[in-house]
């Protein structure tokens, strides 16, 4: 006989979080077409004022508030596609973001390190932006590459570091690459270094191995270079990955449903935008919003806030059937302690449950300071386990066992049956997490997990190779930078 479905039950199977009701989302979405109704944004870029304008949205062009109507929120949403596929230079590192997919990623954009040799923690260089890429491409668990840190080496003028920085993460991974593109003159030379890679600009078209991570300004801004990456990206075609930075209690309400509605309104303008400027561009509803710890003014993202906005937040693209990424594994511990763990076990378990497709945050200490390499690879763990709970427990004829419980019986156990060597991988097996007894922990040497994960650093950082460009691809890349930078006047961090 069928049983009934219980209320709240997943009927596909695994483990969810309900963390808004349907109501909920219904009350946030319609506080937020009001806020975008009557009280706008401010769009600090001529050309986007007039894809607004001719959109139907109601232009102050004294003010530079825009003001768009509910439809013209509502349409927008409905022409972005629901799940997209983020292509790698080698398609084996394709991944699929939505349709109830999980993954994970590192954080980006540290402007301190962890020394992986030193225990040192200093200014960031171009180096550590290939070592960074070259220990996320090893990664089993990391989906996709998000530029880690920055290039504090290299010239900060005019954003030219990012071309190095891409220059660096193409060099040292295959995966997606996630990266913010400075303005639109960067942003060209971002896809002229990506077209040479993958072979011309109609073949980049079909293959962006690329992301663009694009960022509205709390409160309610759109500014100028985020207009023209967003303009420039959708009618390249390239995936843009919009992420709200709101703080609860600075640049939004410090109440997280206050917060929610201001993040929202970002959001969902910036999404407007690109669809205004290419029907059907493909975008992601991403989120780096979170609580500021109001004795320190910090932002805490290693918070319950932290964990419960970003789960709200895959609930909320999952409202708009869009495709979320939403940070979690986060901490603001500054080592790898059992802060540490406890913060990003709680910040990346809650989205993980409410159905967030990308999960960034691997690797990051100190409030998204600082970045470590050994913290990383601890961070893969911990994304694999929460990608194996995420499954729950599957119930049925084989797993229930009911036949091998009765041939065993009350006397006997199950070590050596069958059964058990059948679906014994199916249980999570730990790399880096110790099981052992402590008189063989003692024996080995008492190695504390960071110690173990700091050698397998060293060790990839030394052995692993990842796949390299050819010669002829890596001079054209180079040639690209070389003439930005003679263009834009900045050689090796001078004017």
């Amino acid at each position: 006989m069928k049983r009934n479905l219980h209320a709240g039950m997943v009927e596909s199977g695994g483990l969810s979080l309900n963390i808004l009701t349907d109501d909920e989302l219904d009350e946030i979405h319609l506080a937020t077409l009001e806020i975008l109704k009557n009280t706008g944004v401010f769009v600090e870029d001529k050309e986007a004022i007039e894809i607004f304008d001719a959109g139907g949205a109601i232009i102050d062009r004294k003010s530079m508030i825009v003001k768009i109507p509910p439809y013209v929120v509502e349409d927008a949403v409905h022409s972005a596609p629901s799940a997209l596929v983020l292509t790698g230079r080698n398609s084996k590192d394709d991944f699929i973001v939505g349709s109830g997919r999980i993954g994970f990623a590192n954080f980006g954009k540290a402007i301190l390190i962890v020394d992986p040799y030193s225990d040192e923690i200093r200014k960031t260089t171009k180096t550590d932006v290939a070592d960074a890429a070259k220990i996320i491409d090893y990664l089993s668990d990391m989906d996709v590459f998000l530029n880690a840190v920055t290039s504090h080496d290299v010239s900060q003028e005019k954003y030219l570091a990012q071309l190095h920085n891409a220059e660096a993460a193409f060099q040292n991974t295959t995966k997606n690459v996630f990266i913010a593109g400075g303005n639109s003159y960067i942003l060209e030379k971002l896809i002229e270094m990506a077209a040479v890679i993958v072979g011309g600009k109609d073949k980049f078209r079909q293959r962006p191995i690329l992301t663009l991570v694009v960022s509205p300004v709390s409160p309610l801004k759109l500014i100028k270079e985020c207009c023209e990456i967003i303009i420039r990206g959708a009618r390249f075609g390239i995936p843009m990955d919009i992420i709200s930075m709101a703080m609860a209690g600075g640049s939004s309400p410090i109440t997280l449903a206050g917060a929610m509605v201001t993040h929202n309104a970002e959001v969902l303008s910036a999404i407007v935008l690109s669809q205004l400027a290419n029907r059907g561009t493909p975008v992601i509803y991403g989120s780096s919003t979170t609580a500021m710890d109001m004795k320190f003014a910090t932002a805490a993202v290693g918070s319950p806030e932290a964990a419960v906005i970003n789960a709200a937040v895959a609930r909320l693209a999952q409202y708009y059937s869009l495709p979320s990424f939403v940070s979690g594994i986060l901490g603001d511990s500054k080592i790898s302690d059992i802060q540490a763990g406890h913060e990003k076990t709680l910040t990346g378990l809650l989205p993980a449950l409410a159905g967030a497709n990308l999960i960034y945050g691997a690797g990051i200490l100190e409030t998204g300071i600082t970045f470590s390499f050994a913290q990383a690879i601890i961070d893969n763990e911990i994304a694999r386990m929460i990608k194996h709970i995420i499954n729950g427990i599957p119930v049925n004829d084989e797993t229930m066992a009911v036949d091998v419980i009765k041939e065993i019986g009350p006397f006997k156990d199950f070590l050596s049956h069958r059964h058990t060597f059948k679906h014994m991988r199916d249980h999570f097996q730990p790399k880096f997490i110790d099981r052992r007894m402590r008189e063989d922990w003692d024996n080995a040497g008492r190695i504390s997990m960071y110690e173990r994960a700091k050698e397998e650093a060293k060790r990839i950082l030394e052995t692993y190779k990842p796949e390299a460009l050819s010669d002829g691809v890596r001079t054209q890349i180079r040639s690209i930078i070389e003439a930005a930078e003679n263009e834009m006047g900045g050689v090796n961090g001078k004017n």
